[in-house]
């Protein structure tokens, strides 16, 4: 289920971390050569970004792929292999113009048959994609107009597309590759990207990069233009935390993503390692309460669950003060975040009991808990990521005291699909990143509610509200990023005054690294540009 536990995104601020003014500022010219030592801390199931939605197929692909489009950490878009484009009156037809001179690794021309070979790739049913399809959901075709002219047609207005076009799910691969079967994607992704990798990606080992000497095509606003300057990258995926933070502070590899919060001050106390930071956007780490039946779909049901237990404080207990509590239904790093709804997501334990009362849960039995009709208020979470664990007995205890009977459901991976798309459960936790408020669409969208009949999809709530449908339309047909943006401010509180999200931290993109590594940024997913780094020593 990591498909379904997609948590990152976003860099408020492109500049590294801890160096130094003159450095971020680009005075000191970066060296060329050397090979980065990097250690994960997951692998996805699949590399390719057509099927796979995980941070960790976005990581390690986007050395591999380019996109048409550029998205700056501020949600402007920019060129990238698409030079120009011009949107029709009715905003369902885009034509793009794409740059001269680019190639694949494997030597094939970039041009506007693989766009269109990319794009209907992504859609196909053949692909299974769980995110990059959805997010041109509004695609209806593409043709080559000529050899650098691509016309794609919509079957609605779509004011995300652009954005869609952005992100490392909607990277251009070659053509040759997309003919082949999807698992062979898996392992091998081949674009034109600054870095190319022969051999893949090989099950729990992890994969080696190359850079890409031809390279000259990066986009608008990148640090520099023509080839990376590293050499070699070689990845290692280290699940352990311990042993990925041993093996940095030993000298075995260079670099280290993922650290958790526990090792956060370990890291900062050790003289020689640097630590980089940049918040996620999109959807904080939540609990997803099933609204569409069972306790919780009673919304003060949900009202007091959220006022009833202190999750900043939980948070703040758990992770060392290093993540923050969140606010919202999105991340306070995303585009279009609501920071007026902060309020609604305070602790209120007397507000919480009222709003039980009032639902009917008056009674309580000899263990303490509310009861209604000779039942018991009892909610199932079901996750299938040990890493929750500690967390989730910490918001067990909360709960009890408010009088609610949290059941902790750790499932096997097919066993939690079934359930999720039957719809049996109360309660799911995950994170999912996005660099703009489109996300909620992905998230609260009717049509996401995974069925058996749909399959997986992101709408865990089962969320299903007409004025809300009203609004995504709104926002899809509106024409600039300040009136989307407005439209999503009313979707994100009409979510909260449905109590539909049970929002908990906000997560952090963290890399861990020794001295001489410089030029650590991050792209606007959250995910470490590995096309920037170099080596000072």
């Amino acid at each position: 289920m990591l498909a379904l536990t997609a948590c990152s995104s976003g860099a408020d601020d492109p500049a590294p971390a801890a160096q130094g003014k003159a450095e971020a500022a680009g005075a000191v010219s970066p060296r060329t050569g050397g090979t980065l030592r990097l250690a994960v801390e997951k692998e996805p199931e699949c590399l390719d970004p057509h099927q796979s939605p995980t941070e960790s197929a976005r990581l390690l692909t986007r050395p591999l792929v380019d996109s048409l489009v550029y998205q700056d950490p501020r949600g402007g878009l920019h060129p990238w292999l698409a030079r120009e484009w011009t949107v029709s009156g009715d905003r369902r037809t885009y034509t793009f113009r794409l740059r001269e001179g680019v190639t694949f690794t494997d030597g094939a021309k970039f041009d506007a048959a693989a766009v269109v070979a990319n794009l209907d790739h992504v859609v196909a049913p053949e692909t299974k994609s769980l995110l990059a399809g959805s997010l041109v959901a509004a695609y209806d075709s593409a043709k080559a107009v000529d050899p650098l002219t691509v016309e794609v047609r919509l079957k609605r207005p779509d004011s995300g597309f652009l954005a869609a076009l952005a992100q490392p799910n909607l990277g251009i691969e070659s053509p040759a590759t997309l003919k082949g079967p999807a698992s062979k994607l898996c392992a091998t992704v081949v674009g034109t990207g600054p870095f190319k990798s022969d051999g893949g990606l090989t099950p729990q080992k992890g994969i080696d990069y190359v850079r890409n000497p031809a390279y000259g095509w990066a986009p608008e606003g990148a640090p520099r233009t023509g080839p990376a300057p590293l050499d070699r990258i070689e990845v290692t995926v280290v699940p352990d935390n311990s042993a990925r933070l041993g093996a940095l502070t030993s000298g075995q590899v260079d670099v280290i993503t993922g650290l958790a919060p526990s090792s956060v001050g370990t890291l900062k106390g050790t003289p020689g390692f640097a630590l980089h930071t940049t918040p996620f956007p999109g959807a904080n780490y939540s609990y997803w309460p099933n609204t569409a039946k069972g306790p919780l779909s009673d919304v003060n049901v949900r009202k007091a669950l959220r006022a009833g237990v202190n999750w900043r404080q939980i948070v703040k207990n758990v992770y060392f003060g290093v993540y923050d509590g969140a606010q919202g239904p999105l991340s306070a790093s995303t585009p279009g975040f609501d920071g007026s709804l902060s309020s609604a997501y305070g602790y209120d334990p007397a507000e919480a009991n009222r709003l039980l009362d009032q639902a009917g849960w008056t009674q309580r039995d000899a263990q303490g808990y509310r009861t209604k009709d000779g039942r018991r208020l009892t909610l199932r979470h079901m996750w299938s990521d040990p890493s929750v664990s500690t967390l989730a007995v910490q918001i067990q205890a909360s709960a009890k005291q408010l009088g609610v009977e949290l059941v902790e459901e750790n499932l096997d991976g097919g066993t939690f699909v079934n359930r999720l798309l039957d719809g049996d459960y109360e309660l799911i936790d995950t994170s999912f990143s996005s660099p703009g408020p489109d996300v909620l669409r992905v998230l609260f969208g009717a049509d996401n509610i995974p069925t058996p009949k749909r399959g997986i999809s992101n709408n865990m709530a089962r969320y299903d509200n007409p004025q809300v449908e009203a609004y995504f339309k709104r926002a899809l047909d509106a024409r600039d990023q300040s009136e989307q943006f407005g439209v999503y401010a009313e979707v994100q509180r009409r979510v909260t005054d449905d109590a539909a999200v049970l929002p908990i931290y906000s997560p952090l993109s963290t890399v861990a690294a020794r001295e001489g590594v410089r030029d650590v940024r991050f792209n606007v997913d959250g995910t470490p540009d590995l096309s920037s780094i170099w080596l000072a020593s």
